[in-house]
């Protein structure tokens, strides 16, 4: 059987070079002849025989030649294949000379670079030089290629003198692929591996949710991301990049709607998108009202989600404000003591001195959410350990005086306590693995009250301006996510239901404005049996013929009937009082878990349930915005030009979703091509 190849060499257009469409398709092929040499392989052989000959000294008639090393002689006639057997076995090591080896240099000496003067000099056993294991230069640049794409590395990064020389420093005779040539095999993967997410999305039968994220590159250019979210037949929620869109300055709602609505036509979800989650900025707030008028006019319904992470972000903002020169203080002592094995040193005896702690070292510095709370942290936890060691070295560190006042101390200690809730609300957030759009209101519900509540016992006129802040930012936010959608989404969270859903928002109205858009979408479709007008149903119209015509018989079975017709109609439409009735789940419980045990239970809920579940309370995930991988991401992403973004952060996102790395038809399988290379090599 010829071997399949993996690389359509047609949609390629001659980028890939013959040699590596070989190899490639030598990975591949698991039905080929295992014994069978490669072609490169037998090329290869032919090249290196030539070698051989540098090493043996021919007879002056001709005859023979003796190996320059231990003088052994062949015949003129004997095999080149032979000669190569002898200098392995016996002098291995044997291509890793550099200079040429004379008839008076022994093994050692030529490894030393010294020559002798006589052929019997004694010399001291030397270790055998290990042979530099052949590399396989047609598989380099495969694998070099996904390096980039797990790294989110640019192209140019193939044009780098050193990135350059570090391969040849492996092999003189490496050949990477020119910049332009990467580049045209990663846009020929990237199409092929967005062809198979749009086949993909084909096939889900339930609603898809769309979140939209933001961001600046380095070259001071918008970007979009569109990302679906989706929960198949066995309640498992899914998540997929669609695409990543540039959007032009300035950056406006109508803009940002030509992109959007490119993506959802381009993936055929008009008719199955059931809401859209941003990150609350105003255009892409307006670009989401926009959508939602043209689905209206289309009689498709589309709901607008705020990003619940980014409010919480922007509350705690509003908190921290007052703290930014102290935070600045605690930072520049950590990142000094991160950074200095004397310092730290002494911070842990100090530690140990005052029987404070615990603490994890290193200690987060980063710039976050997460890394404020840390250095408030410590402050609160080692005070004693903290104040000693900035002052023994306080000289030692460049800059102002790091020691903090005792009202700074004071603040510290009011701040800690009350943002010690923020801190455990967004750690529940991060680890969540079903952060439903019930869950993250119920959070920010406790927030709300939080902050009213220190507010009123706080007897500190700039810790009262700063809750009133925090306050206007929350409710800026309720007032845009409390609607009778986000009513419907959050109730069907087993935990939440209507005993934990905000008080604003647990009104009767819509939970009928639920219930009629339940009957509306979930029932509709579901026929039952239509009863005639005499009350039952006629021998031609049941298309069967008993000749029976008692008909107070069959009368008397249809009136059974139809009162259980009646009852199972009844139940179907009341199944969401049913659900509402039971009290909550635990709070441990995970939503889809609960749903899938129960599913039989309601069975038309469960598919308004799995339809609903789906819709995203964040934008992003929030250890994006809470925590260090935020940074590590932007990082990643603002070292890309704009030819490279989008191929490169997509596939990127599909290989990391498990999403198969392919080219054309072929898969390209890693795993093997590391099998073919250690083959090659052996």
């Amino acid at each position: 059987m010829e071997p399949r190849s993996l690389i359509d060499m047609t949609l390629v257009s001659g980028a890939i070079e013959p040699s590596v469409n070989a190899a490639i398709a030598a990975s591949s092929d698991n039905n080929a002849n295992n014994n069978a040499v490669p072609a490169q392989a037998v090329k290869r052989k032919k090249a290196m025989t030539s070698l051989y000959l540098k090493y043996f000294q021919t007879a002056s008639d001709g005859k023979t030649r003796s190996c320059k090393f231990c003088k052994q002689s062949y015949s003129i006639a004997t095999a080149t294949g032979n000669l190569g057997r002898h200098l392995n076995n016996r002098h291995p090591g044997y291509d890793q000379i550099g200079a040429e080896v004379g008839p008076n240099t022994t093994i050692a000496n030529a490894a030393s670079g010294r020559s002798q003067s006589h052929t019997h000099s004694i010399s001291k056993p030397q270790s055998p030089i290990q042979a530099k294991p052949q590399i396989d230069l047609d598989l380099v640049n495969w694998f070099l290629l996904k390096f980039l794409i797990n790294a989110c590395l640019p192209f140019s990064t193939l044009e780098d003198e050193c990135f350059i020389n570090s391969y040849k420093f492996l092999d003189p005779t490496a050949k990477i692929w020119p910049r332009k040539q990467a580049e045209t095999v990663m846009l020929q993967v990237f199409q092929t591996m967005q062809e198979d997410i749009r086949a993909l999305l084909q096939n889900v039968s339930s609603k898809i949710s769309l979140t939209l994220d933001f961001w600046t590159s380095c070259e001071e250019l918008l970007y979009m991301s569109v990302t679906s979210h989706w929960i198949d037949d066995t309640w498992h929620m899914h998540k997929v990049l669609l695409d990543i869109c540039h959007i032009a300055y300035p950056c406006s709602g109508p803009k940002i709607l030509y992109a959007l609505t490119q993506v959802i036509s381009s993936f055929d979800l008009d008719a199955r998108i059931v809401s859209c989650t941003t990150n609350n900025s105003q255009q892409a707030g307006h670009a989401c009202q926009l959508l939602m008028e043209q689905m209206d006019s289309q009689k498709r319904p589309l709901f607008y989600i705020p990003c619940g992470a980014h409010a919480l972000k922007m509350i705690l903002e509003g908190g921290l404000v007052h703290l930014k020169p102290i935070l600045s203080k605690i930072r520049e002592f950590v990142i000094e003591m991160n950074s200095n094995c004397d310092v730290l040193e002494d911070f842990k005896q100090m530690v140990a001195l005052y029987q404070e702690g615990p603490l994890k070292f290193p200690i987060d510095t980063s710039a976050t959410w997460n890394g404020d709370f840390t250095m408030l942290n410590l402050v609160r936890k080692a005070p004693n350990a903290v104040d000693n060691t900035m002052k023994k070295h306080e000289e030692t560190i460049p800059g102002c005086s790091l020691t903090l006042s005792p009202s700074e101390y004071s603040a510290i200690n009011i701040l800690h306590q009350f943002l010690d809730q923020f801190y455990k609300t967004t750690t529940n957030l991060c680890t969540t693995k079903v952060r439903t759009v019930g869950l993250v209101l119920f959070f920010i519900d406790h927030i709300v009250e939080l902050i009213t509540s220190c507010r009123d016992e706080c007897c500190q006129d700039w810790f009262k301006t700063l809750a009133d802040d925090m306050c206007d930012r929350a409710r800026g936010f309720t007032g845009q996510v409390y609607n009778g959608f986000t009513f419907m989404c959050a109730i069907l969270d087993p935990m939440i239901k209507r005993e934990l859903v905000p008080d604003v928002l647990n009104s009767d109205k819509n939970l009928e404005e639920a219930r009629g858009y339940y009957v509306r979408e979930y029932t509709k479709n579901n026929h039952f049996m239509v009863i005639p007008s005499n009350g039952f149903v006629g021998a031609h119209e049941s298309g069967c013929s008993s000749g029976i015509e008692n008909t107070d018989a069959v009368s008397f079975a249809e009136e059974i009937a139809r009162k259980r017709r009646r009852s199972s109609i009844s139940l179907t439409k009341d199944e969401l009082s049913q659900y509402l009735a039971e009290p909550p789940a635990p709070m441990t419980t995970d939503a889809l878990d609960w749903w899938r045990a129960n599913s039989a239970r309601f069975p038309r809920l469960s598919i308004m349930a799995r339809d609903l579940l789906a819709v995203q309370s964040t934008s992003v995930e929030p250890d994006e915005l809470f925590t260090s991988r935020g940074e590590d991401l932007l990082k990643r992403r603002n070292c890309l030009p704009f030819a490279d973004v989008r191929p490169i952060l997509c596939v990127n996102s599909w290989m990391q979703s498990g999403y198969r790395f392919r080219l054309g038809s072929a898969e390209i399988d890693f795993d093997r091509l590391v099998e073919v290379g250690v083959g090659r090599r052996g």
